[in-house]
């Protein structure tokens, strides 16, 4: 019997990750919150600055552009730094940016909500490398899931409680918390990651050409299709979610931020079960999340009505959004198994983009007089051409289902 126990607590001490790899969510988290706070406090942000709301919007904006065309570029410029040197420098880049831009005038924020995007987009991509350098092969996927469940904190827990912070305080307040946050994350980091990579071999180190060699994998290109589609179908309809609860549905508005909230619980969910079937079988949690963002969104326009489809449908639909997410970096992370930093980094950058091109479908549809169920019709469309690429990538890539 004490054999037995041995061998559970063994069991259990290896599917446990590593404590950096936590450390790793927790400051995505941190740093993730400041997206997603800047919109709820837009207006307020406005006022103080003396700008018109449409000018202060070009604060989210800048903040996504750093993302989009930062991450791949801080890449290659760090290949050859200690990974631990570059997490700590974008997090302290990040951090000071915060302060710089909120002692700052409108055009000081403006060109710092930039560098908080790259520093942002550059922590990420190291991150994922630097959680499956954590982990064994087998469990790359269920690592770069936990990662980014600190995002899925930061969208539903982090951004509302910097709003609540700086309704209380001024609109300053949650990023002054999102600063001291991003500076906890950083202590933990020196703490709690090792000084010195991992990477023994001379195919392991770092390579410039080798990372540039690997961006020619026509593989490679397919899934970020998919990351841009399935992030953009599950964003478009989850950004129009309150409007639509509102004005279709009918719900009080002071339950619409726990229906939102539902949304989240999915998320968590999806990662979870994502990472941990996403390393054996990822075109398997490709194809049911893809697959069941397409139903469920055509569920959600039919029985907008009605509160008891609603609602569940809503949490089904958080599950099927993040099951995605381990899988997308998990057949990155195969495909550029030997050079996985600019791969990594441009993952980010797919991902961002998605969410930053749902403004500009949605209002495809909308100025055109569309009723707003039109929304998360259009999410089901970008989610169904994504199965086609994920039934090529399996086709071409067989011995990884």
């Amino acid at each position: 019997m004490a054999g037995a126990t041995t061998e559970t607590s063994r069991a259990g001490r290896f599917d446990r990750l590593p404590a950096g790899v936590y450390l790793l969510s927790f400051s995505l988290f941190a740093m993730g919150s400041a997206e997603f706070l800047m919109a709820g406090v837009l207006p307020a942000a406005a006022d103080d600055l003396d700008v018109t709301l449409s000018s202060a919007g070009f604060l989210i904006t800048a903040f996504a552009l750093g993302v989009v065309i930062g991450g791949p570029p801080f890449a290659v410029l760090s290949l050859h730094w200690p990974r631990r040197t570059a997490l700590v420098a974008t997090q302290g880049v990040f951090a000071a940016s915060i302060v710089v831009g909120l002692l700052g005038t409108y055009q000081v924020l403006l060109v710092t909500r930039v560098i908080l995007g790259i520093a942002y987009a550059g922590f990420f991509a190291v991150a994922s490398v630097t959680a499956i350098s954590l982990v064994t092969p087998d469990r790359n996927a269920r690592a770069s899931g936990v990662v980014v469940s600190g995002l899925s904190v930061a969208m539903v827990a982090g951004g509302p409680a910097g709003t609540l912070l700086s309704h209380f305080t001024d609109w300053r307040g949650g990023f002054w918390a999102v600063a001291a946050l991003t500076v906890a994350g950083m202590i933990g980091c020196l703490l709690g990651l090792p000084a010195a990579d991992p990477s023994t071999t001379p195919t392991a180190r770092p390579s410039v050409s080798r990372e540039l060699a690997t961006m020619r994998e026509p593989a490679l290109w397919g899934i970020y299709a998919v990351t841009i589609l399935t992030t953009a179908a599950y964003m478009i309809t989850f950004n129009y979610l309150a409007a639509m609860l509102e004005d279709i549905t009918a719900i009080p508005a002071a339950w619409i931020p726990a229906v939102l909230a539902l949304f989240g619980v999915g998320a968590f969910v999806g990662l979870s079960v994502g990472g941990r079937v996403s390393d054996q079988r990822p075109h398997l949690a490709l194809l049911t999340g893809a697959s069941a963002t397409v139903v469920l969104s055509v569920v959600l326009v039919a029985g907008i009505h009605e509160v008891w489809v609603v609602v569940p449908t809503v949490f089904l639909s958080g599950i099927a959004a993040f099951v995605l997410n381990p899988a997308l970096y998990g057949r990155v992370f195969a495909i550029a198994a030997d050079a996985p930093a600019l791969a990594g980094a441009t993952t980010v950058s797919a991902f961002q983009l998605g969410i930053s091109i749902t403004p500009v479908l949605a209002a495809v549809s909308l100025t055109q007089g569309d009723a707003l169920t039109s929304v998360p019709l259009i999410g089901a469309g970008l989610a169904a051409v994504a199965v086609p690429l994920v039934l090529l990538d399996r086709a071409r890539h067989t011995p990884a289902i």
